[in-house]
């Protein structure tokens, strides 16, 4: 069963991984189900294709059919047979790509868009100095944050198949196999396809924060803690070739991570959670140092009868507690076993450390990673001063920058909150201890008391006094990060977000929160061992968020506390909210016009801006080619500061792979350095023309969006029954409810299931709702000239470039026919007639407009890899839509068997594995 169509010559071999897989698929398919369960979905793959490939409208209704009549075995097996394609799709993919980035470099061809080569040599063409590009590194954060929210439906053991079957196929790409070596690899894919095919791809059991935790970690030992150093290599040595002289780079780019520290909404993030992700963080560096540090021992047998060796070597040698005879000329491996030891010791002091491993009586635990560091260091150096500097290069010098990278914590834990919590805990304190009503205050009122606390040495917490069960667990978690501090260090908890921040005394509450356990002070000294971070997230709170952030550079006492992190103030500005308040055209405008107005804001205060960016993995949710995406922000805003969180499947398919995720973090470095150093043309963008053009858009579009989603009656109750909204709450995908509040608003509901739902029933609403009636209305006004001018925005402006690309793949992966089938799940057929058709018109105008500005035939007509990708995944995953609406159907109508609940989940996994950015 061919997985692909037409490859040309390039792709060939991508073709052939593809045909492989799915040969071996089906003969596990045929032993375990039988002959007759095999040709009823190769018949379904073939109706599919025709009418994918051949436009064959009769197809389409024979496939229907026959989908609705399937019994319970073959609608589980075809369920789980097309979900596997679209994984093994991935896989092939991504391999392929690598083979291709592969060959172009042994081709010695021009540096790719996207990688450090390619920018680097940008910015020298613009005249960019290597000193130039030296300096801002050294005032540089750049930061992947992964979070835990709930749109990966695939659970960690297949990942960790999907991963040896990666490492198999690549040994066939890389190796030339004796037919005994081909021989075993067939059997060892096999194996792997084999035990996919027997392992329940749905969780049988609620994820925890712990499993989470986990699934995070990870990607840790498979990407992060080999990969990045490398990047750092690679920039060292790029940089240094260009300036002829050696270059040490400063640690300026982490990965940094939400779970177990982000409670916004999720009630089982409590301080024992906290602890524990922070302590199994630490075990996975340790584990990582522990091991590196034993391939060195092994590695450096270097005979002091040979070669000399430092002053400082033969110290840490000393200082090991195990002196075998063996190793008594091998001064290196002496040294190396004392660190090792050392790592260990420090490793059970702090983590959740392997319990068979125990360290040797005597070995001292390193005080801080900085320690550990000097003392490879040291070994560096004595190498590097005696004839063996090529010993240095390699394995050490990558475990040396990885620990200035991970430290003892792995990733700096993000704390987040909402801030009507802090307005609860702030309010019950000063009632507690007789002071104001703070909740009958206004603005200015909390202002002032909030201030007057901070600048107090007092506390308002006494223990002698009972808090309520909701302030007790707030106030547990602030002495959690204070403990996570003592124990850590700084960077291993710097950042606390405040969701949903409104107001200046949102910020402050926080302040006062934080100072009652010693991470933040006025007095006797300004002190703050915490970033505190306002999200803006909602429309309104987007176009008030350079209001409120002028108030508060206004305060002497908060500019001190800005000082006292080395004059920077974080943002963080919210994709998903903003998309699901305003729709896509407005939330990206608002988003940006935000951006430029905080610019300015920042420049008058003497503040430098880090902006961190929460987006999502769907265009809906701020998704799309992070490169791309880095490049389109406006001039001035980057400026090597910046944070993006990774959520989702998305982490799955940037990070799974090594290589893949190399190139991610590659490639974000790359845009960082770009965008740091934006050009005359970026600078001159924002002319007074675009940007009143934009607002007009922008207008047109937020009120077509509202008008439908919070203004049009039943419209909640299409969504709730035209999308399996309802069947993925009860999908184990996340510890996070769906919901804030149990309530039956779309304002209540938290925007990544309402757009994971849309991504299914394959409409994509939230990436493209009210584009088409802006451009249509404003074609009307102006005429051919309209679409003209629209046009040269296309090419001209890299923010509207952007905007109008991620529209464009969102509306190729929907599918309006299939829409209709969904819309046919409505009970009230006037309310689905009526709503589904005003969304269909408005699709069919996004439509035209995307393809009249962009000059394209048809959708996608610049990318031609995503187009065929998508093309030939649509066989595998249309029925998929049609298999889950026929099984939503019968689960609604009462048939509640644990068959239709699980194969209804199995859709919904091969959906969202086939669209890759559906959450």
């Amino acid at each position: 069963m061919a997985l692909y169509d037409n490859a040309t010559a390039k792709d060939l071999p991508l073709e052939q991984d593809l045909d492989l897989l799915a040969r071996l698929l089906a003969d596990t398919i045929r032993t375990e189900t039988g002959e007759d369960t095999l040709k009823q979905i190769e018949n379904v793959r073939e109706l599919a294709a025709r009418f994918v490939w051949e436009a064959d409208s009769g197809a389409a209704d024979e496939l229907a059919a026959t989908l609705a009549n399937l019994n319970d075995a073959h609608t589980v097996a075809l369920a789980r047979a097309f979900s596997y394609f679209s994984h093994l799709s991935n896989i092939a993919e991504d391999l392929h790509h690598n083979r291709r980035r592969r060959y172009h470099r042994i081709q010695g061809s021009k540096p790719q868009r996207g990688s450090l080569s390619h920018s680097l040599e940008e910015l020298s063409a613009r005249g960019i100095s290597p000193e130039a590009i030296k300096t801002m590194v050294a005032a540089t954060l750049i930061a992947p944050v992964l979070t835990a929210h709930p749109t990966e439906v695939q659970r960690k053991t297949l990942l960790d198949c999907e991963r040896t079957i990666a490492r198999t196929l690549r040994m066939r790409d890389r190796v030339t196999l004796t037919p005994e070596e081909m021989e075993e690899n067939d059997a060892a894919l096999k194996r792997v396809v084999l035990t996919l095919w027997q392992t329940r791809e749905i969780r049988a059991f609620k994820l925890s924060v712990k499993d989470e935790i986990e699934n995070g970690l990870s990607y840790f030992r498979s990407t992060f803690l080999k990969q990045l150093p490398r990047i750092y290599i690679e920039l060292e040595d790029r940089l240094s070739a260009m300036t002829g002289e050696p270059v040490q780079l400063p640690t300026f780019m982490h990965v940094g991570c939400w779970i177990g520290g982000d409670r916004d909404g999720n009630p089982f993030v409590v301080p024992e959670v906290t602890l524990h992700a922070v302590a199994r963080q630490a075990a996975v560096a340790f584990d990582f140092y522990f091991e590196e540090a034993n391939k060195l021992e092994g590695e450096l047998s270097l005979s002091s009868r040979l070669i000399e060796v430092s002053p400082a070597v033969r110290a840490i040698a000393e200082r090991s507690p195990d002196q075998p005879l063996s190793r008594a000329e091998e001064p290196y491996r002496q040294a190396m076993a004392a660190i090792r030891q050392r790592i260990l010791a420090t490793a059970h002091l702090l983590g959740k450390f392997r319990a068979d491993i125990l360290p040797f009586e005597g070995a001292e635990p390193y005080a801080n990673a900085q320690e550990l560091g000097d003392d490879l260091r040291a070994v560096s150096a004595s190498l590097h001063a005696h004839n063996s500097a090529i010993l240095a290069s390699g394995r050490l010098r990558r475990l040396i920058r990885a620990v200035d990278v991970f430290g003892f914590h792995l990733a700096p834990l993000d704390m987040r909150q909402h801030s009507g919590v802090h307005e609860k805990v702030v309010a019950e304190l000063f009632a507690k201890a007789g002071l104001e009503d703070y909740l009958a205050l206004d603005e200015a009122g909390r202002r002032t008391v909030l201030l007057r606390e901070l600048a107090s040495a007092r506390l308002l917490v006494t223990p002698y006094v009972d808090y309520s069960e909701d302030s007790a667990k707030e106030l547990a978690i602030y002495r959690t990060a204070a403990e996570v501090q003592r124990k850590y260090g700084q960077a291993a908890l710097p950042n606390y977000i405040i969701s949903n921040a409104q107001s200046v005394s949102d910020l402050l509450e926080v302040a006062v929160l934080l100072k009652e356990v010693g991470l933040i002070a006025l007095a006797p000294t300004a002190h703050a061992a915490i970033n505190i971070i306002p999200l803006f997230e909602t429309i309104p709170d987007l176009r008030a968020s350079d209001a409120i952030v002028r108030e508060l550079f206004a305060l002497p006492q908060w500019m001190q506390l800005v000082a006292a992190r080395e004059g920077v103030q974080e943002i963080m500005l919210g994709y998903s909210d903003s998309n699901k308040d305003g729709g896509y055209l407005t939330s990206n405008w608002e988003l940006y016009k935000a951006e430029v107005k905080l610019v300015e804001v920042f420049k008058q205060a003497g503040v430098r801006l880090r902006l961190f960016h929460g987006r999502g993995g769907s265009v809906g949710r701020g998704g799309g080619p992070s490169y791309e995406a880095i490049l389109a922000q406006p001039a001035g805003s980057v400026a090597g500061q910046i944070r993006i969180t990774e959520q989702g499947e998305i982490i799955a398919a940037k990070y799974s792979d090594a290589e893949v995720g190399r190139r991610n973090l590659e490639t974000l470095l790359a845009a960082t350095l770009s965008a740091s150093f934006p050009a005359a043309k970026a600078l001159e963008a924002d002319t007074p023309e675009r940007l009143g053009l934009m607002e007009k858009l922008s207008g047109i579009a937020y009120r077509e969006y509202r008008d439908l989603v919070y203004a049009t009656p039943d419209f909640i109750t299409y969504f709730r029954e035209a999308t399996p909204i309802s069947e993925i709450a009860k999908l184990n995908i996340g510890s996070r409810p769906a919901a804030r509040k149990a309530t039956n608003s779309i304002a209540d509901l938290r925007a990544i299931p309402w757009v994971f739902s849309w991504a299914q029933s394959r409409l994509m609403l939230p990436g493209w709702y009210g584009f088409g009636t802006a451009i249509a209305a404003y074609r009307e006004e102006k005429g051919d000239a309209a679409i003209e001018e629209l046009a040269a925005l296309y090419r001209d402006w890299p923010f509207f470039r952007a905007t109008i690309s991620n529209m464009e793949m969102v509306l190729a992966k929907s599918d309006i026919h299939l829409a209709s089938r969904y819309a046919g799940l409505v009970k009230d057929a006037d309310i689905a007639a009526r709503i589904f058709g005003r969304i269909k018109t408005e699709w069919r105008r996004a439509v035209d407009a995307v393809l009249a500005i962009t000059g394209h035939k048809e959708l996608l007509g610049d990318n031609p890899l995503l187009a065929r990708s998508l093309k030939n995944r649509l066989p595998y995953l249309d029925p998929l839509n049609h298999l889950q609406v026929d099984l939503i159907k019968r689960f609604r109508e009462g048939d509640e068997s644990e068959d239709v609940l699980y194969a209804i989940h199995l859709t919904i996994n091969g959906i969202a594995a086939g669209l890759r950015n559906s959450g």
